[in-house]
């Protein structure tokens, strides 16, 4: 009986630093994610964007808030149609912390597309958000592609919601008879577009040409060629 009390004893004794460390472990673990994130929600209550500062940070410094008023929170460009005259068929208005200073900060932000009968809002992506879009009117065909080279498309109509994950490769094609249009969202005051064709071929400098032909199997006449497509106009 004494033995065995004594080795019961012993293993206690040897469990009782591990479970010590498991604790201490926790606890500092806990602590370092709070600090990690302490600084995730605003330190005041807004940061309207001083568009005009020379001062660079990543966002836009604050106005004096005594200067702010509703007008920095307001912006009624997304109320009606835009006017899809151009070669894609389609036009996209922001509105971002450049048309609403008052988003500085509160990392949302949404833009209205619009889409002649036909129109493409040719592939992209937002290499600084999430994209969520609900379809005001019209058929929409939607999708884009994972980094697997899988694509997840589908078509949608009015009332319906599409998601394109960040950074993703995504596009919208109008697959009616009339003009569509679609209310978009994003976790980001200003998510950023990088439409992939406009990107490589229309970049200044420009991408030299022996990198596209071989990224793209042509030739260079035919990557010179679709170049002058994307030239910046003078």
């Amino acid at each position: 009986m004494t033995t065995t009390t004594t080795t019961t004893t012993s293993t206690i004794s040897k469990r009782q630093p591990m479970g010590a460390f498991t604790a201490l472990f926790l606890t500092t673990f806990a602590l370092v994610l709070g600090a990690a994130r302490a600084d995730a929600d605003l330190l005041q209550d807004v940061c309207v964007a001083d568009l005009s500062s020379g001062v660079k940070v990543n966002g836009f410094p604050c106005k004096n808030p005594s200067s702010i008023g509703a007008n920095d929170f307001f912006f009624a460009g997304l109320a009606k149609p835009g006017f899809p005259n151009n070669t894609v068929g389609s036009l996209v208005t922001a509105a971002n912390v450049e048309k609403i200073p008052g988003l500085n900060t509160l990392g949302v932000s949404m833009s209205r597309i619009d889409y002649a009968p036909g129109g493409v809002n040719p592939p992209h992506t937002h290499p600084r958000a999430t994209e969520i879009v609900f379809l005001l009117e019209g058929e929409l065909e939607v999708g884009f592609i994972t980094t697997s080279n899988v694509l997840i498309s589908k078509w949608i109509k009015k009332g319906e919601i599409f998601v394109f994950p960040k950074g993703l490769v995504h596009f919208q094609k109008n697959i009616g008879r009339t003009p569509a249009a679609v209310i978009t969202a994003f976790n980001s005051q200003f998510p950023g577009t990088q439409s992939i064709a406009a990107t490589l071929f229309g970049a200044s400098p420009t991408v030299p040409d022996d990198v596209l032909s071989k990224a793209f199997q042509i030739g260079r006449k035919e990557v010179q060629k679709i170049k002058t497509k994307f030239a910046p106009k003078k």
